[in-house]
C-alpha cells in the first residue's frame, strides 16, 4: 500500500531533471507510437468530420434542388393560368372590338340608305322646281330665263 501511496504522490510531484531524462528516453519510443496514434485518430476524426460537413452541403444541395424544383413546377403552373387567363382576355377583347365595329358599320349603313333617300327626294323636289322655271323660260325668252337661274 506504502508503495501505492508514493507511487501516487510521486506521480503528482514535480520530476527531477534526472528522472524527466530517463523518462523520456524510456518512453520515448513509446510517446512516438502515441503521437502517430494520434496523428492517425486526427486523420480519421478529421476525415469523420469532413465526410459529416460533405455530408451536411450534399443534404443542403437535395433541398436546394428539390426547393427549385418545386418553384419550377409552381411558376409554370402559375404561368399555364396567366396564359390561360391572358388568352381568354385577349378574346373577349377582340369579340368587344368586332361588335363595335360591326354596330358602326351598320349605322354607317342606315346614315348612307337615309342619305340616298334625301338625296333621292332632293333630286326629285329639284326636278319639280325646274320644270315651272323651264316653262316660264319659255313663255318669257332666252334673256328673262338667265335672270331666275341666277
Amino acid at each position: 500500500m506504502e508503495s501505492a501511496t508514493n507511487e501516487a504522490s510521486r506521480k503528482r510531484m514535480k520530476p527531477d531533471v534526472g528522472e524527466k531524462q530517463e523518462d523520456h528516453i524510456s518512453n520515448g519510443t513509446i510517446m512516438e507510437e502515441i503521437t502517430e496514434k494520434e496523428q492517425s485518430e486526427a486523420i480519421i476524426v478529421g476525415s469523420e468530420e469532413m465526410e459529416f460537413n460533405i455530408s451536411h452541403i450534399l443534404e443542403k444541395i437535395k433541398r436546394f434542388t428539390q426547393l427549385v424544383s418545386e418553384l419550377l413546377e409552381s411558376g409554370k403552373s402559375m404561368f399555364k393560368e396567366l396564359s390561360n387567363d391572358f388568352e381568354e382576355r385577349l378574346i373577349m377583347i377582340h369579340k368587344e372590338q368586332m361588335e363595335k365595329w360591326q354596330e358602326e358599320i351598320k349605322e354607317l349603313r342606315l346614315m348612307d340608305a337615309s342619305n340616298e333617300e334625301a338625296t333621292a327626294l332632293l333630286s326629285n323636289a329639284r326636278f319639280y322646281f325646274r320644270i315651272p322655271f323651264l316653262n316660264l323660260e319659255r313663255y318669257l325668252g332666252g334673256d328673262q330665263g338667265q335672270i331666275w337661274r341666277r
